[in-house]
This record gives C-alpha cells, sequence and structure tokens, in this order.
C-alpha cells in the first residue's frame, strides 16, 4: 500500500475525512497513478456485481417497448446458498417438476463454489441479438 493511501485511511480512522472524502480522494490517486511498468503483473479487473439485460423492441400493435433488467449477482448467489437449506425430498420434486416444465435442471448439483465459477466467467460474456424490430443485450457490469 501506497504512503499516500495509508496517510488517507489514517485520517478515516481518526475521524478527520468522512468515508465519501476518503473514497474521493483514493479513487483521485488512483487516476494520478501512471501505468504500469511493463513486465508488471496487471490489477485484477473488478467482480461484476450486476447481470444486465436490455431488450429493446418496435411492435406494429404495441409501439415501441422497452426493459430494462439489473439483477444483482449477490442475490444469484444467495439463492444457490438457500438450495442448501431445502430438504432433499423437496429437490427431488423440484427437479421433476422443472424438468415437466421442460427446464433440465438438477438443483442438487448447484453447489456456491460451482456459481463463484460461473461468476468469474460472466464478466467476459455479452450477448446481443439483432432482429429487424427487436435487440436484446445480455452483459454484466
Amino acid at each position: 500500500m501506497n504512503e499516500q493511501r495509508r496517510q488517507i485511511l489514517q485520517m478515516l480512522a481518526e475521524g478527520r475525512l468522512t468515508a465519501d472524502e476518503a473514497e474521493r480522494l483514493i479513487g483521485a490517486l488512483e487516476r494520478e497513478q501512471p501505468e504500469s511498468p511493463p513486465g508488471a503483473t496487471p490489477r485484477p479487473k473488478p467482480r461484476p456485481r450486476y447481470l444486465r439485460v436490455l431488450v429493446s423492441s418496435t411492435d406494429d400493435f404495441d409501439g415501441p417497448g422497452r426493459v430494462n433488467i439489473r439483477v444483482p449477482l449477490q442475490l444469484l448467489r444467495a439463492g444457490v446458498r438457500l438450495t442448501s437449506l431445502i430438504p432433499p425430498q423437496a429437490l427431488t420434486r423440484a427437479n421433476a417438476e422443472l424438468n415437466r416444465s421442460g427446464v433440465p435442471l438438477d438443483l442438487t448439483q448447484l453447489k456456491p463454489q460451482h456459481i463463484e465459477e460461473l461468476i468469474e466467467h460472466l464478466d467476459d460474456v455479452t450477448i446481443d441479438v439483432d432482429q429487424p424490430d427487436t435487440k436484446v443485450q445480455v452483459f454484466c457490469e
């Protein structure tokens, strides 16, 4: 940790700065830092926090339409953790109903470590669907 960042955190701990002021100062420090020299390890990309789904369409009957969904990935993580609380008999019945509805998903296979691996790879996913009257985009941010 560089000296300037340590000083900002020290002032925050002493109450001489608010959390917002400290955040702005640290952000300014990061913008001022020169590009890393060749051969230095790059900074890791920030983890995606949201799954975004955008749908725009023009329907001859209803006119233009737009859907903008922003799903927190934390909700996905919480849902996977909740499956561990569901009794096995209920999971078996839920799996049967999902299969009957055409969703071949086995809830017993959902594990928190699997979802984290999936989320790690989601930031590389962008899906664009263009049709003459509809556009769909799915991406992480």
